[in-house]
């Protein structure tokens, strides 16, 4: 999938995760999400900095937060989501879906990878289905494994994963773990939840590492 590609499949991501927003009563707001520590609210914002933290910003962030990225991000989002309410930060996310703003330092499909999976944090816990389109599901999860950001090949190393709707594979080994190509994108990103869906002689090993 080339840039423009990916840039279509992460606005049409936006704009669906945007309406499913609105269903969302205050209580939902304030649920946990699948980010440790996190809110649904919490999550929202954190989406829409993704096209509106300037590189000035990011190195302030960073210093802040003594050169850990982890924290930065959460410090981030969570002062933002105390800024603005839901309806201001749905309206965001909605008013930039198509822009091709990213944070310093990401490379194009991080966006996707960040929408697709953020998605689905919010949308699990409140009992909301939120499909997982493989052929935009694809670009991301390649990106997961290639990159050294998110640290799939060390986690799972001598695991090989497989995926059952698409033709993907990732990592190296005689143990394998194999589920639709969605799931094991939350399981490369280091969410339990993907565990629900997925088999094999890897998979408990996959388990363990991922709950570590």
């Amino acid at each position: 999938m080339d840039r423009d590609a990916i840039l279509q499949a992460v606005e049409a991501e936006r704009l669906g995760l945007a309406d499913l927003l609105d269903g969302l009563d205050p209580g939902e707001w304030e649920r946990k999400s699948l980010c440790a520590g996190w809110t649904v609210h919490d999550v929202v914002a954190h989406l829409t900095l993704t096209t509106r933290l300037s590189p000035l910003a990011a190195i302030g962030g960073m210093l802040r937060a003594r050169g850990d990225i982890n924290r930065m991000i959460g410090d981030a989002a969570r002062t933002r989501s105390a800024r603005y309410g839901p309806a201001e930060l749905v309206g965001q996310l909605r008013e930039t879906a198509g822009s091709p703003e990213r944070p310093l330092g990401t490379q194009p499909p991080d966006p996707l990878v960040d929408v697709l999976v953020h998605g689905q944090d919010i949308a699990r816990p409140l009992g909301r289905e939120r499909e997982m389109p493989p052929e935009r599901v694809l670009p991301a999860i390649e990106h997961v494994w290639s990159s050294s950001f998110y640290g799939a090949r060390k986690r799972f190393d001598g695991l090989r994963f497989v995926a059952t709707d698409a033709d993907w594979s990732g990592g190296e080994g005689a143990r394998e773990v194999s589920g639709p190509i969605g799931e094991l994108l939350l399981l490369s990103t280091g969410r339990p939840a993907g565990l629900e869906r997925t088999t094999g002689n890897g998979a408990g090993a996959a388990a363990r590492r991922v709950q570590a």
